[in-house]
């Protein structure tokens, strides 16, 4: 074997060995890349897994939070301050809430406030459990105050009505009354008549009963004679007098000395011609606002 040979012989053995070489780096890189691979995969699964963990905790601790927002929602009652204490931590929830909790630290965040906010509602459970003991207590208070209030204004309301009972008797015990009431028609000789077409003058007598609690002095009696038809005899357009706060017509007047004793009167009243007509006449007398007494008398 000459030289040549000999030198194609030895590059021919370092391309086996390079060519061996080269594949063994090759199977080697195959092995690392698949081992590589493998571990990517594997550190995936285990991302997804811990992921999922930390999605699956959020999801409890947010339900536990809307619980906690509902309960403390069925804490409210009439106390305005108490209410307001309630939606600060409302509002302290729904921040939280509002949070994306996707790692550990903010879990964690989660759990710790989720603490603080049980620890805080029971406060506020024994708040309001004191509260509403002290309202029972102040409702039975106040039923008592409104009871006694109610005997107080039912007293008062009989004592009232006692007053205007005795105030309405004393008051119509200080009206003047007439008694023995009679009219009678005459005719021009001053004669008795019960013929309408004959009768000129209407005398009307009564007696002012006697008052001991009415203050004597001179007074003035309206006489207001009507005939069947509801026309009222006047002597002048202007016979005009006060009763219950409206003018009426009186037909004649007479003044009296009034000295809380029986005082007889009498008023004539001058009929005018064709004033009179058959049927039933009313009379009624008046004196100090008030309706004194009243008769009736028939002319054919």
């Amino acid at each position: 074997m000459n030289v040549n040979d000999k030198q194609l012989n030895n590059i021919a053995e370092r391309r086996k060995r390079w060519n061996l070489i080269l594949i063994i780096i090759i199977v080697l890189l195959a092995i690392g890349a698949a081992y590589l691979y493998n571990l990517n995969q594997q550190q995936k699964k285990e991302a997804a897994q811990i992921q999922q963990v930390l999605e699956d905790e959020k999801d409890k601790l947010t339900n536990e939070l809307k619980g906690l927002m509902n309960e403390y929602e069925a804490l409210k009652s009439d106390n305005d301050s108490m209410n307001r204490k309630l939606e600060e931590q409302q509002d302290r929830i729904k921040k939280l809430l509002a949070i994306n909790a996707s790692n550990v630290e903010k879990i964690n965040l989660y759990k710790k406030e989720l603490v603080t906010l049980r620890e805080i509602m029971k406060s506020y459970i024994v708040q309001i459990d004191s509260l509403n003991r002290r309202n029972m207590q102040l409702v039975e208070e106040n039923k008592d105050v409104k009871e006694r209030l109610d005997q107080a204004r039912k007293s008062n309301e009989e004592l009232t009505q006692v007053k205007e009972e005795l105030t309405q008797k004393v008051k119509q015990a200080s009206i003047l009354s007439a008694k023995d009431i009679v009219v009678t028609p005459l005719n021009r000789r001053s004669k008795d008549t019960d013929r309408a077409s004959r009768v000129a003058k209407i005398k009307t007598c009564f007696t002012i009963r006697e008052n001991t609690i009415v203050q004597p002095g001179r007074r003035i009696v309206y006489c207001r004679i009507t005939r069947p038809d509801q026309l009222v005899f006047t002597s002048s357009e202007n016979n005009l007098f006060d009763f219950q706060g409206q003018q009426i017509v009186f037909s004649e007047k007479r003044e009296v000395d009034y000295e809380n004793a029986d005082v007889d009167v009498c008023i004539y009243y001058a009929v005018k011609e064709g004033e009179m007509i058959p049927g039933q006449y009313s009379v009624d007398l008046f004196t100090d606002g008030n309706l004194i007494g009243s008769t009736t008398f028939v002319l054919k």
